[in-house]
């Protein structure tokens, strides 16, 4: 697969329509297809996690996310995507993805917990604290996963409608795609089906 950097080097494709508002969405759409059968990561790498997850107010500038931590942030993004898939086609929800996103949910940082050494006495002991900003991030984008999916807009979540983009978004009107280079993509398909049909 192509480099992130090389494949976006015009820029990353907008922010799905409803993007905005639930930050689960961004993250099921995080990962995507693009023609040409090229997939895209944005958070692939610790380094676009970290970046990812600053953009959108759920960590430090420079968090410092190891491979543990960038992982856990796209299993949860797998988690969210199949529990979309299933509300868009009216499917039961895996009871996978349920189980991994009420985990997510109960994932807010550990207290401070109360230690016993021979040198210190008894004293207090965080967590690393990166680890605790990854537990946040993930809580906070479970709540909005479960948010989106039982509150009023779930009826307007679907996927786009211009294969082979594979991206979510929230329909506004008959708007069916999630950019406009998707609705071209998805027009000019529809022109060149109407095309061959009228020649054969």
């Amino acid at each position: 697969m192509r480099g992130v950097k090389e494949i976006l080097s015009a820029g990353p494709p907008p922010p799905a329509p409803g993007a905005e508002r639930y930050p689960a969405l961004d993250l099921a759409n995080s990962a995507f297809n693009l023609p040409g059968g090229r997939r895209v990561d944005l958070v692939g790498e610790p380094a676009a996690a970290d970046q990812w997850l600053f953009e959108r107010g759920l960590a430090p500038a420079g968090a410092g996310l190891r491979e543990e931590c960038a992982a856990q942030l796209r299993a949860l993004r797998e988690h969210v995507r199949a529990l979309f898939a299933a509300r868009v086609a009216e499917a039961p929800a895996p009871a996978p993805a349920l189980a991994a996103v009420n985990e997510a949910l109960m994932r807010v940082p550990a207290p401070s917990l109360l230690r016993w050494d021979p040198e210190r006495g008894l004293h207090r002991e965080t967590a690393h604290p990166v680890t605790r900003i990854v537990e946040h991030a993930l809580a906070v984008l479970a709540a909005d996963a479960a948010d989106l999916l039982t509150g009023e807009d779930a009826g307007r979540l679907m996927a786009c409608g211009s294969p082979p983009c594979d991206r979510y978004l929230l329909r506004n009107g008959r708007r069916t795609w999630c950019t406009t280079r998707c609705g071209d993509r998805a027009r000019a398909a529809r022109a060149y089906a109407r095309r061959t049909r009228a020649t054969g």
